[in-house]
């Protein structure tokens, strides 16, 4: 079950890949990325994930890539390598050219891949939650765009993991609780699970999307709205969602416990409903 990478259509090991230095996405953070994960064999949302693929780039301004092109691609290295719990990262730039704030016209997409076996998080942060704290959200305006420009959020998740906790969530100036590092952001309150509207501060989530409809299954009120950072310590339950993440409960925030400090009821259901889904 070898890891490999995908550059322009040549497949081999990651260590014997090599982009250009002057490519866009190195020099300026001119790129999107995705993400997809696989179980048993099986990848998971996958129209899903290339769909907010084409969202970027489009934000982007790049020229049209078809989705078919990529699904190919994908599934001619999830192929090769033969990991049955894979995760997938797809990075599209905007070429390569000679460094310019400005780009020339005749400049070529560039398509990258890697993959590896995915890292489970342990069992036992998924029983007992984790520690989060709070970071002031100094990001750029359209997160909505999955762009590589994630250096705030580099800095928020090293932040965390220097005071002992898993992760940081972002709060605005005014308060507002938007997402975490690299997740969504829910709250469960007197049963009903509440999460920030979809706004140019908020990634899409792929998981989150999964999430409410889950929700709405099992027969879970849902609530999209505005979170205020002053609600956060009343909340019953908190979790973060992702791709990697999937659902997981949060027992601190900046130290204060949440609920009875542990993985929730509602995060735990939630959580099998999605391992059930994703697994068929």
């Amino acid at each position: 079950m070898p890891e490999l990478s995908y550059l322009n259509g040549k497949i081999r090991p990651i260590s014997e890949t090599y982009v250009p230095v002057e490519d866009r996405g190195y020099q300026f953070g001119d790129a999107v990325y995705e993400f997809i994960a696989s179980y048993n064999g099986k990848m998971f949302c996958m129209k899903e994930h290339l769909d907010r693929l084409q969202h970027s780039m489009q934000g982007l301004s790049f020229p049209k890539l078809s989705e078919t092109f990529i699904e190919n691609a994908v599934f001619e290295l999830f192929e090769k390598a033969e990991i049955p719990r894979a995760g997938i990262y797809i990075q599209v730039s905007r070429g390569v050219a000679p460094r310019d704030h400005a780009w020339p016209k005749e400049i070529k997409l560039q398509v990258i891949m890697t993959i590896k076996e995915v890292k489970e998080v342990p069992l036992k942060l998924r029983k007992d939650g984790v520690d989060i704290i709070i970071v002031q959200d100094e990001r750029w305006s359209n997160c909505d765009i999955k762009t590589v420009q994630i250096l705030p959020n580099a800095m928020a998740k090293q932040k965390a993991k220097n005071q002992g906790a898993y992760d940081a969530i972002f709060v605005s100036k005014d308060g507002i609780v938007r997402e975490g590092t690299s997740s969504n952001f829910f709250i469960v309150k007197d049963g009903r699970l509440i999460t920030p509207p979809l706004t140019k501060n908020i990634l899409p989530g792929i998981t989150r999307k999964v999430v409410l409809d889950l929700a709405g299954d099992t027969g879970i009120k849902v609530e999209e709205r505005f979170i205020l950072k002053t609600e956060l310590f009343s909340a019953d339950e908190a979790f973060l969602t992702g791709t990697i993440t999937e659902i997981l409960g949060i027992k601190t925030i900046d130290g204060i416990q949440i609920g009875n400090g542990k993985s929730g009821e509602i995060t735990q259901k939630l959580y099998k409903a999605l391992r059930e889904k994703a697994e068929i």
